[in-house]
Parts: structure tokens; C-alpha cells; sequence
């Protein structure tokens, strides 16, 4: 049984960072692709970005330069380091997971999600 527990997330001030992890259990974690969404107060969720399982990556044009995601095998956890953060950052973050190799942004092509994290972004 796949298993998502994202931490992390907080509030911070405009240009703040954060760092949520998200670790995985009950599969074989080498295998499966990763990635985070988010999801806005009346928004729909949407991909942030992703990381497949031999370590391509892929950012939302509205992330790239100030996120960085990475992965730590040994562990089976899921980072997603986040700089610059502005309100329109604000949401629930999500982990999410699937088998085999995809770095796509699309939420229906991901299998397996965490609970979520609020990121919280004010002055």
C-alpha cells in the first residue's frame, strides 16, 4: 500500500523560503516517479514540479528558478526546496507518485497522493 506524508510547509513572509519533504512508503520507491502540485483556496490543483525515476526534471514556468526539486533514494524522500516565495504561493501542497518514468505536470497521469502541507505566504 502506497503511503505519502508530506511536512514542511508554514508561514513565511514575501521572499521567504521553505523546504517540504515528502516520504513514501509501502513500495518500491527506485521506480516510481514524483512530483508535487498544489492547490489554491478556488483553484484547481496544478503541477509545480516533477521528478522521474532516473532523475529528469520538469518545472512549472511559474516555479522555475525559485524551486528546486530533488530526491533522496536511500531514504525515500521527496524534496521540494522553495525560495523567493511570493502569496500567489500560497496553497496546499501535494506529493504525489506513480510507477515507472514521467515528469508530467498533468494531475490525472499521477496515481498516489499525500495528505497535503499548507504553504502559507503574507506580510
Amino acid at each position: 500500500q502506497v503511503q505519502l506524508v508530506e511536512s514542511g510547509g508554514g508561514s513565511v513572509q514575501p521572499g521567504g523560503s521553505l523546504r517540504l519533504s515528502c516520504a513514501g512508503s509501502g513500495y518500491a520507491y527506485t521506480v516510481y516517479s514524483m512530483a508535487w502540485f498544489r492547490q489554491a483556496p478556488g483553484k484547481e490543483r496544478e503541477g509545480v514540479a516533477a521528478i522521474d525515476n532516473v532523475g529528469r526534471i520538469n518545472y512549472a514556468k511559474s516555479v522555475k528558478g525559485r524551486f528546486a526539486i530533488s530526491r533522496d533514494n536511500a531514504k525515500n524522500t521527496l524534496y521540494l526546496q522553495m525560495n523567493s516565495l511570493q502569496p500567489e504561493d500560497t496553497a496546499i501542497y501535494y506529493c504525489a507518485a506513480r510507477a515507472g518514468t514521467s515528469f508530467t505536470l498533468a494531475v490525472p497521469f499521477w496515481d498516489y497522493w499525500g495528505q497535503g502541507t499548507q504553504v502559507a505566504v503574507s506580510s
